[in-house]
């Protein structure tokens, strides 16, 4: 009797044990593919680089967008926030552009296995902007394949898109460039003016210069309207939209003002806090 207890156990024990491991082939055999959680492309990780893994913190949590701080330093492109915090070690190629490629190598051309998505690495020039945005790129171009390019007229899209916001310098020598690995940070001033989307594809500019919500209470009218012509315009244009210094503290006044600029349809959310902003992404979607 007592064995053949023991051997019920065993069964049921083997049962549950073998269950995690079946369920993939099952599904295989079934034709299923095991569930991937899909990039949230609206993500940007401001600052990226004070996270304690760069760049990688950003892909775990899915986001679509990451922002480094350049300084060019004795013709080498260090990251990091004020002068005081550059690292010889902490160079634009060692925390993002050989780990996107070897990251793109190992998935068969893609940031994001199965999404053949752009990620965009938004770099921020923290030194005079035509000298740094020079050294930027002789860098990008060493790197094949890797770069969204703009080619005599046409942009030819790769796993990643440069964008090149800060020193305001560095946009006549890219405007003058016929082929160029790099695109350029507008802001809003430049919606309706004459430079096309394949130059500036992206639209950023400071919330607090142009709204003067913070989430608390109810969202004025007329600022909706704003956001939501703005944000109309640039797409008409083919420009993406991003504000940076919007609310970022946990809470009701972050999740207000986040849920209006969803709705409204602006591309990119601005945040430090990698796994609030993943959640609630996440949790839009199941609604």
């Amino acid at each position: 009797m007592a064995l053949t207890t023991r051997r019920r156990a065993l069964t049921a024990l083997g049962v549950a044990l073998a269950s995690p491991v079946a369920l993939p082939a099952a599904q295989a055999l079934a034709g299923q593919r095991p569930h991937r959680p899909r990039p949230l492309w609206r993500a940007h990780a401001h600052n990226d680089y004070e996270h304690p893994r760069p760049l990688y913190d950003a892909l775990d949590h899915r986001f679509g967008s990451v922002e480094a701080d350049v300084h060019l330093v004795g013709g080498r492109l260090l990251v990091a926030h004020d002068p005081e915090d550059l690292d010889p070690a902490r160079t634009l190629e060692s925390l993002y552009l050989d780990p996107l490629a070897a990251r793109v190598r190992a998935h068969r051309g893609t940031v994001y296995r199965g999404d053949r998505g752009s990620l965009q690495l938004l770099i921020d020039l923290k030194t005079e902007g035509a000298s740094t945005y020079a050294e930027l790129d002789r860098r990008l171009r060493r790197y094949k394949g890797l770069f969204t390019t703009y080619a005599h007229g046409r942009v030819f899209r790769g796993p990643v898109t440069a964008v090149v916001s800060g020193d305001r310098a560095a946009r006549a020598p890219m405007e003058a460039q016929r082929t160029r690995h790099a695109f350029y940070d507008g802001r809003l001033t430049d919606l309706g003016g004459p430079a096309p989307a394949s130059f500036v594809p992206l639209v950023s500019d400071n919330w607090t210069l142009n709204f003067t919500w913070q989430g608390v209470g109810a969202f004025p009218e007329a600022e909706r309207r704003k956001l939501r012509t703005l944000v109309n315009t640039a797409h008409a244009r083919g420009q993406r939209v991003r504000f940076w210094a919007t609310p970022d503290v946990p809470g009701p006044a972050r999740d207000a003002l986040w849920t209006e600029l969803v709705a409204a349809d602006v591309d990119h959310l601005n945040t430090d806090d990698l796994a609030g902003l993943e959640a609630f992404l996440d949790a839009r979607r199941k609604v």
